[in-house]
């Protein structure tokens, strides 16, 4: 049996083949994927996606209306639509 902190689904199971030619289950955390932009799902630039908590939150995403949320593409459209008046 599994130790219980390692049955919950936010650990990821590896199978691992041994020397012995048996094979055994690792546990390692699930990787974080990029962050990717809202509107038209391209990876977002600017971001950290691993090892999140060693970094303050100004260098985790960019310091503009959005940052890591909206890609720079996008957000120049969406002010300029803004100014505008078109929704």
């Amino acid at each position: 049996m599994t130790k219980p902190e390692f049955r919950s689904r936010s650990w990821r199971k590896v199978h691992i083949k041994l020397p012995s030619n048996k094979s055994s289950i690792h546990f390692e955390r699930h990787k974080n994927s990029p962050a990717v932009c809202a509107i038209c799902k391209k990876p977002l630039r600017g971001t950290v996606t691993n090892n999140v908590n060693k970094f303050s939150k100004t260098q985790k995403r960019p310091e503009r209306p959005y940052g890591g949320y909206i890609c720079h593409s996008c957000l120049e459209k969406l002010i300029k639509s803004s100014m505008r008046g078109i929704s």
